[in-house]
């Protein structure tokens, strides 16, 4: 089985119902959450999935809750998302049906925090401090990260000193197919589509008050 990393347009070919294709921490990963009835159902399921990752010498991160269980699948080794990915979530869709337990990614997003500054090498050192965090540079970018992966990623973006300007913005990565439903939401919210001029990488919206926030898919990013 190939250990190629795939493009976003190779996951989609490939017609995982109920999976989505998300950016976490600079690197791509399959989201499916499984509904339960029952934390004790959702234990069976995750000693099923685990079974299956003991068999495929793959291995993907749970989250159990009593009604759900949410699951990621990438491979480290590719930094991304490969064939054994798209295995190893076939089988799991299988186990979750063969419980009578629905998938789906309608609710699952992942979010990132981006902060506008002329001087994140000032602020950087800061954030990782306060998050228990690490900072880490490269050409053109720099992020805080949390080594565990369950605090959000702040990622920084240049900007200028003008006054006054927003700051902290949140970007919210979401399924392609869930992005028409939730810029509707958010209109009939009272928010304001600020720019599609990157769709369909992200679009731009606002609340009423002018706080921005990013809908972010991997289209256009391969």
């Amino acid at each position: 089985m190939s250990n190629e990393k795939l493009t976003g347009q190779q996951i989609a070919d490939a017609g995982l119902d109920g999976w989505a294709f998300l950016s976490v921490y600079g690197s791509g990963g399959l989201y499916t959450r499984i509904h339960t009835t029952t934390f004790t159902s959702g234990l069976q399921i995750v000693n099923a999935i685990g079974e299956a990752a003991e068999e495929s010498n793959h291995h993907p991160d749970l989250d159990l809750r009593y009604a759900r269980v949410d699951v990621r699948l990438s491979s480290h080794d590719a930094d991304g998302v490969t064939e054994r990915d798209l295995s190893l979530a076939r089988r799991i869709s299988a186990i979750a049906g063969a419980a009578g337990a629905e998938i789906d990614c309608r609710s699952v997003s992942h979010v990132e925090l981006g902060l506008d500054t002329p001087d994140h090498e000032k602020l950087g050192p800061f954030w990782a401090a306060v998050l228990d965090g690490r900072y880490v540079t490269g050409e053109g970018w720099a992020d805080v990260g949390d080594p565990n992966q369950a605090l959000p990623l702040i990622w920084f973006q240049r900007s200028g000193r003008e006054e006054p300007r927003q700051r902290w913005h949140p970007d919210v990565w979401v399924d392609p197919a869930q992005v028409r439903p939730r810029i509707d939401a958010a209109l009939s919210a009272g928010g304001t589509l600020v720019s599609d001029e990157h769709a369909p990488a992200f679009w731009v919206l606002s609340d009423p008050d002018g706080n921005k926030v990013c809908l972010c898919t991997w289209q256009a990013r391969d």
